[in-house]
């Protein structure tokens, strides 16, 4: 018997999981806020590991004696160790096809809304006494037609972001280093040659990259200070990907009239909190209609969590009960 364990209480009951594996399987659902605080039973007996918020260390898997395969419930891979994985011959796959739509729209919608200036009128009009009846006058507010739209990133997301912005009139560029020539004649878009040439055209910046030693950090004071005057950055991405101290001081100063973040750098924030929070949560006037914060939900829909439910436990089947596994990232498949 296979026996896969989720360590995290997501779901009422196991029927979608024993339909999945078959009855050559065994699964163990544990509600627990951490892998340390399994027993030694269940990570000994655990062939398959499931998981979607917690974080794998290399001490972590010292407990699992038989485990073959890791399958993160989602896209991003920083809070497991891959190289420790590969070290004990242990599979780590994601799931990289959930959520796409959903992240895409999440990442277009923080752009309009702030572009449009829906937030600067909604905070206006809702004062007490509310403002004058009249449209704000501000560097937000631009039309599509006008703007560069730079996206870091040219993944499955960052393609779906391309597209929509492509179809609403921005002038739509891409930085990837990774992506083979030609995939802007695909798209129809243009590709930047170099970061700095990107961020100079992008008069909204959309973050589309994994959280990885080279993109930690990747977008700090000077690469904002090469944006147009007045630019709009969007991170749906991961939080350190973006160095929001250097986010606030480019608002205050004016360089970047907005911003809409869907992460943060240490989820879920604790004390002390980044200025921009603080600000952000006392409705300072800097950042009043200014800043959009949502808590990582750009993947969510009832849709995207079924497709977690379902696309996880096929990738964990296709890891230990084929030899056809798929959506592998453990560090020596690249």
């Amino acid at each position: 018997m296979t026996t896969i364990l989720y360590p995290e209480a997501m779901y009422p009951d196991d029927s979608e999981e024993r339909r999945i594996f078959g009855p050559e399987a065994t699964i163990l659902r544990r509600d627990t806020k951490a892998l340390a605080d399994l027993s030694d039973a269940d990570c000994a007996a655990a062939d398959g590991l499931m998981l979607f918020r917690q974080f794998l260390t290399a001490a972590d898997l010292l407990r699992f004696t038989r485990m073959r395969a890791v399958v993160r419930m989602g896209v991003g891979y920083d809070r497991i160790d891959r190289a420790a994985a590969a070290e004990r011959g242990v599979l780590v796959c994601n799931v990289p096809d959930y959520g796409t739509t959903e992240v895409a729209d999440h990442a277009i919608a923080l752009a309009l809304a702030l572009r449009r200036g829906l937030l600067l009128h909604h905070e206006a009009q809702r004062r007490s006494p509310p403002a004058p009846w009249r449209a704000v006058d501000d560097p937000l507010l631009r039309r599509t037609g006008t703007q560069g739209f730079g996206i870091v990133g040219l993944g499955r997301i960052g393609t779906a972001v391309a597209l929509r912005a492509k179809a609403l009139g921005f002038q739509v560029a891409f930085y990837d280093p990774g992506l083979r020539n030609g995939t802007e004649l695909a798209l129809g878009v243009a590709r930047a040659p170099t970061l700095p040439d990107l961020l100079r055209r992008a008069d909204v910046l959309s973050l589309h990259v994994p959280l990885t030693p080279d993109t930690a950090g990747m977008i700090g004071a000077a690469e904002l200070a090469l944006l147009p005057p007045g630019a709009v950055v969007v991170n749906t991405a991961r939080g350190p990907v973006l160095d929001v101290e250097a986010l606030a001081e480019a608002m205050r100063n004016g360089q970047v009239a907005g911003a809409g973040l869907d992460v943060l750098p240490v989820e879920p924030p604790v004390e002390p909190v980044p200025e921009l929070l603080r600000a952000y949560r006392a409705r300072e006037a800097w950042v009043e209609g200014r800043l959009i914060i949502t808590p990582h939900s750009a993947y969510l829909t009832p849709e995207a969590h079924w497709d977690i439910r379902v696309k996880s436990a096929e990738t964990m089947r296709a890891a230990l009960m084929s030899n056809h596994p798929q959506n592998v990232i453990t560090p020596e498949m690249f």
